[in-house]
């Protein structure tokens, strides 16, 4: 879903070692005025602040290697950080003159339930509405830089990262001139590759637990319409802090697995498990009987099968909180 700011409203391998090398050889990118797309007599209704550096001769998109100078963080983490700001009535390109604006409205940044919502979309349509008095007729207003996430996808089979990818949309309403309103939508594309330096669990998380939260809970089960705050389907929270006391040891509220006595992570000890009766083992892996449920997430494409092996080795071993558990790394 959509936010809009109201008037008073405060809101393979050879290729990508190239590119990766291309990026880390490059100094931290200074920000640009990204218009975002659309007319460029419509086009400065929008405009992003960040530190656009594709393609060269007019960048437009981020493209950054985790850990690379361009990357805000400065770390191999498996997340690259970009700090982007919204501006309105940008004055960077004088092909555009402004007339204007009375509303914006910025991609998942609504935390309605849709699976989409994005917190830091959320953030820099806050941070806009702060310094914004709609109609605005001010040059250059922008909101305050948000620190903008892009995880890479990863680790995977055989310890194999992907590039991640997340995109800014914005859609702009210009105040009428003689009766008619222009429309501006943008976008602003941001690339997080892998580091060349390898892509390893053990330094992207500090646990096997914390890589199921991370890869798995953050990414694919506590979003919108899910195993979040809000939604709490199931009355399942999965989000950081709540996950891990949410499942060790309780009874799901399917009313099948809870008679064949199942547990949601099902523990022997300390040191063992059983992923045959642990309710979220069968849920990821899409092995459930008849009258248990559909296979999570749901409506989604399948967990990767590399992330199915770590939840059921770490369930094998007892389900630590803390710890690698073999295998699993």
């Amino acid at each position: 879903m959509r936010r809009q700011i109201a008037s008073g409203t405060v809101p393979r391998v050879v290729a990508l070692l190239a590119i990766c090398a291309a990026v880390l050889a490059a100094g931290a990118t200074p920000a640009a005025v990204v218009g975002g797309g659309g007319s460029a007599k419509s086009d400065c209704l929008a405009v992003f602040d960040a530190p656009a550096n594709e393609p060269a001769r007019r960048p437009r998109n981020v493209r950054c290697a985790d850990g690379a100078p361009c990357d805000a963080d400065g770390l191999v983490n498996g997340r690259c950080e970009f700090s982007v700001s919204l501006c309105v009535n940008g004055t960077a390109d004088p092909r555009c003159a402004s007339p204007g604006v009375t509303a914006v409205t910025v991609a998942h940044s609504v935390d309605d339930g849709t699976p989409g919502f994005d917190p830091e979309m959320q953030a820099i349509a806050t941070r806009l509405g702060f310094v914004l008095e709609l109609p605005e007729t001010r040059a250059d207003r922008c909101g305050a830089p948000t620190p903008v996430h892009v995880a890479i996808d990863g680790p995977r089979a055989k310890g194999r990262c992907r590039k991640g990818v997340k995109t800014i949309r914005v859609a702009t309403l210009s105040t009428p001139v003689a009766g008619r309103a222009r429309t501006d939508v943008d976008r602003l594309k941001m690339i997080c590759e892998p580091s060349p330096a390898g892509c390893d669990a053990r330094t992207f998380f500090t646990s096997t637990f914390d890589r199921v939260q991370t890869q798995i809970f953050d990414r694919s089960c506590a979003v919108g319409g899910c195993h979040d705050s809000q939604s709490t389907r199931a009355d399942l929270l999965l989000e950081r802090g709540a996950a891990y006391d949410n499942l060790v040891g309780r009874v799901p509220t399917n009313a099948d697995a809870a008679a064949a006595g199942w547990r949601r992570v099902a523990t022997l000890d300390a040191t063992h498990g059983d992923p045959a009766t642990s309710y979220i083992f069968h849920k990821v892996s899409g092995d459930l009987p008849p009258g248990f449920g559909e296979r999570m997430p749901l409506h989604r494409a399948r967990l990767d099968d590399t992330l199915v092996e770590v939840i059921r080795r770490w369930i094998e071993a007892g389900a630590p909180a803390d710890g690698w558990v073999p295998g699993t790394d």
